[in-house]
């Protein structure tokens, strides 16, 4: 069955995805962006596309609306720390007018796009959705913040809501992909290395407890990724918040990514050693139980091999000349 769905910062990396396979699926699909740091031309075809603040949701939103998916948010931890008011405002002002406007449309269904970075540092490996949260970033400290209004939201007015929290999103889908200014995630890093466009790539610390002494981190497909919030729009449930973990539950280390690069590009990537960077965990692995017995999630493209092939074909198409 059809349906019409708010995809708040649907022109940014995970959002164009999520919007694409809404369409693919059938489904009737409005873009709300104010394109800070999304791109026009990553709004799918199809997709009506309204260029606005979340803050100014009320505008547009209305009780034709079965759901909202919520992306629209500022990313960067280093700036969180730079500049905290920005994530304030931005990631809970824009969601608590979000939250407003759908209360004020009558559309009680949200699936939101939280993160790992709401635990801080990891208790224990692999992290599921009972551990402590304890932010270390005022980005994280947002996307927590918006989770409590959730919750709060769902027992007082009967919204049904699924927070979905990730871990390291690479790979592409197509023609949509990973494009930050400042770009800040390894793939797309070690891959600039592979195009010439960046000399090298650092890695911050080789005395890890871990096998190869680089931290460990979960990748998972952003194709994936976006099957989970289609799989969300089904699982929410009137008057609950659902919090998933999404993570292949398997880690790779920084070397292992560099050199997966070297094997799938063919070409060479020259590493540099850097102090370790404070606060960065040995290991960040999620546990996605839950989201496998509540959503029915189970990632078909956990290969690192293929995630990267993906992120390179998406690189190289950015780097041909239109």
């Amino acid at each position: 069955m059809s349906g019409k769905y708010l995809v708040t910062g649907g022109a940014g990396y995970v959002g164009s995805v999520v919007a694409t396979h809404l369409l693919e699926a059938g489904h009737e699909v409005t873009v709300l962006d104010d394109l800070s740091t999304g791109f026009r031309e990553a709004v799918p075809e199809g997709a009506e596309f309204v260029e606005g603040r979340v803050h100014d949701a009320v505008k547009w939103l209305d009780p034709s609306y079965d759901a909202v998916l919520h992306f629209a948010a500022s990313s960067q931890v280093g700036e969180s720390v730079a500049k905290p008011e920005k994530y304030w405002d931005n990631n809970v002002g824009g969601s608590m007018a979000l939250l407003e406007a759908m209360r004020a449309a009558g559309v009680r269904k949200l699936v939101f796009s939280s993160t790992a970075a709401t635990y801080g540092e990891p208790v224990s490996t692999p992290i599921t959705e009972t551990d402590p949260t304890a932010p270390t970033s005022p980005y994280g400290a947002t996307k927590l913040a918006v989770d409590h209004m959730i919750g709060g939201e769902c027992v007082a007015h009967g919204l049904a809501a699924v927070s979905l929290r990730y871990f390291n999103v690479a790979g592409a889908y197509g023609s949509y992909g990973e494009r930050h200014d400042p770009e800040s995630h390894l793939i797309p890093l070690v891959l600039q290395v592979a195009l010439g466009t960046r000399e090298s790539v650092s890695v911050y610390g080789d005395d890890y407890p871990t096998p190869d002494g680089t931290c460990v981190r979960d990748y998972i497909h952003v194709a994936d990724l976006a099957d989970a919030h289609l799989l969300a729009l089904t699982a929410a449930a009137e008057g609950e918040h659902l919090i998933c973990n999404l993570g292949n539950g398997s880690g790779f280390s920084v070397r292992e990514v560099i050199e997966t690069v070297r094997t799938v590009t063919g070409h060479p990537v020259p590493e540099v050693a850097a102090a370790r960077r404070a606060g960065d965990p040995a290991v960040l692995v999620a546990s996605a139980a839950t989201a496998r017995e509540r959503l029915g999630w189970t990632p078909t493209r956990a290969d690192l091999a293929g995630i990267v092939a993906d992120a390179w074909a998406f690189a190289r198409r950015e780097e041909t000349p239109r």
